[in-house]
């Protein structure tokens, strides 16, 4: 028998800590939240992405009376941007979520749809994608997508 260990490394910071490039991309996140769709489940997510030209491409969560026809914030915000850019790859993706009136505490991590989508654009370009989840109290950051999703299917799952 063979054991195999995978590790989601990921760094912790307070909002302080961040760059300005990273404060900025999670603010454009946090106002995205007051635009969303979500009067089913009244949590509101909003996610930024800042492509490798330095566009910067926003969206939220759209909710529907038939669930499963809504679309997540950052699927929204991915293909937006991957809609107006096709040929640049995806820098930075930040993510923010709010309930009762106030953001979460701790980061909301993207549901596995999302993840799956997320890595698409990652290993599309093959360019890392850097991901920052926002919580008032914490922020995660994680290098790259696939930190997220370490048993992933993708295009290399094809061959034979």
């Amino acid at each position: 028998m063979l054991h195999k260990t995978f590790e989601t490394k990921v760094t912790i910071y307070s909002y302080n800590e961040l760059s300005d490039s990273h404060k900025m991309l999670i603010e454009k996140a946090k106002e995205q939240v007051f635009k969303a769709y979500a009067p089913y489940s009244g949590f509101s997510v909003g996610a930024a992405i800042q492509l490798e030209n330095n566009e910067i491409f926003a969206g939220n969560n759209q909710e529907n009376a038939a669930y499963p026809s809504g679309l997540c914030a950052e699927r929204v915000a991915m293909f937006y941007a991957n809609a107006q850019f096709p040929q640049i790859p995806v820098k930075t993706l930040a993510i923010a979520a709010y309930t009762h009136g106030e953001f979460l505490k701790k980061p909301v991590t993207p549901c596995g749809a999302c993840r799956q989508v997320l890595l698409e654009s990652e290993t599309r370009f093959d360019n890392s994608i850097e991901v920052l989840l926002y919580g008032s109290d914490e922020i995660y950051y994680l290098q790259n997508v696939k930190q997220l999703l370490p048993l992933c299917f993708e295009k290399t799952s094809l061959n034979k």
